[in-house]
């Protein structure tokens, strides 16, 4: 069972976000339940791979919220398609806020994880926010290493400060009426580095699952925000609930999940590999799925 609903957030930016709340099959609302916030990566939408491990939670015995960025997809707000980082990481709170209202949630017992940025922004939520009590990653994404460092970690920070320029440009024009779209993941198939990034062309441009609602892009001045940002910022200090991360053993991407499990102050935390899968095997391959399925559920179930 689902429901749509609206989440008004109260994190100053006044946007509305539209999400899909699943229930488990054995709903009794006169019961409280564990409950799980559920975050898209970058450019995706609650309809794609965050809605999948939403409704696979839900099948355990959680009631789970997946939902659509400020800006983006169904959610309110303008500029559309901003991929603010510091506004994703208020929507994860925004949604836990949401479900310490409903009767049928324990609100000693809300976990929160996500998909490649959404994993960054969990994090980063629960650094700030210690109502989250356990924390999943699925390919996790540190939005602003990946733009620094690029997909496999060869970029020097320093060397990224044409993104800034780039950021302030677009803000420039954008004052002037201007559109500077950015590609969050190949636009075109002949424009990807290699097979593991033209997966993610595959995955939002074909019918693989291709959405109406996730054009792919986000608008240029988003990098003002994410060149500098640090979803893994505090990490050592505040992040000291139990962890879970799970990432592909050929993943580009991993060197992020490695960095965050070395940092986060929790001393309950572990790190699954899916032995042969990439990035994008963990969005909607069903043999990577269900094992991250069957490693998230018996995790969420001890912590909450």
């Amino acid at each position: 069972m689902t429901e749509r609903i609206e989440i008004q957030t109260r994190n100053g930016t006044g946007t509305t976000l539209a999400a899909v709340v699943h229930f488990p099959p054995v709903f009794d609302a006169t019961r409280s339940f564990p409950a799980i916030v559920v975050s898209h990566p970058g450019g995706g939408v609650k309809e794609q791979t965050a809605g999948l491990y939403a409704g696979k939670l839900a099948e355990a015995g959680f009631i789970t919220v997946a939902y659509d960025a400020s800006f983006q997809g169904e959610s309110t707000g303008e500029p559309r398609q901003l991929e603010n980082p510091y506004i994703r990481t208020e929507d994860v709170s925004a949604v836990v806020d949401y479900l310490t209202t409903l009767d049928s949630v324990d609100s000693s017992r809300i976990g929160a994880m996500g998909i490649c940025a959404g994993a960054g922004y969990t994090a980063n939520a629960a650094i700030n926010d210690p109502r989250i009590q356990a924390i999943g990653g699925v390919s996790l994404v540190n939005i602003g290493q990946m733009f620094r460092n690029g997909w496999t970690n060869d970029v020097r920070d320093a060397d990224a400060a044409p993104l800034l320029q780039m950021g302030a440009d677009a803000r420039t024009s954008d004052a002037a009426g201007g559109d500077n779209p950015f590609p969050l993941a190949p636009m075109r198939e002949e424009d990807a580095p290699n097979e593991e990034l033209r997966q993610a062309w595959e995955y939002y441009h074909t019918p693989r699952c291709e959405h109406p609602n996730a054009p792919g892009f986000m608008t240029t001045r988003s990098l003002s925000q994410i060149a500098s940002y640090d979803a893994f910022h505090k990490a050592e200090a505040f992040l000291t609930q139990p962890l879970l991360l799970i990432a592909g053993s050929e993943a580009g991407s991993k060197w992020m999940s490695d960095d965050l499990f070395e940092r986060a102050a929790s001393t309950d935390k572990s790190f699954h590999i899916v032995e042969g899968a990439n990035h994008m095997d963990l969005y909607d391959g069903e043999r990577e799925v269900a094992e991250a399925v069957a490693e998230l559920v018996p995790f969420f179930a001890d912590k909450l």
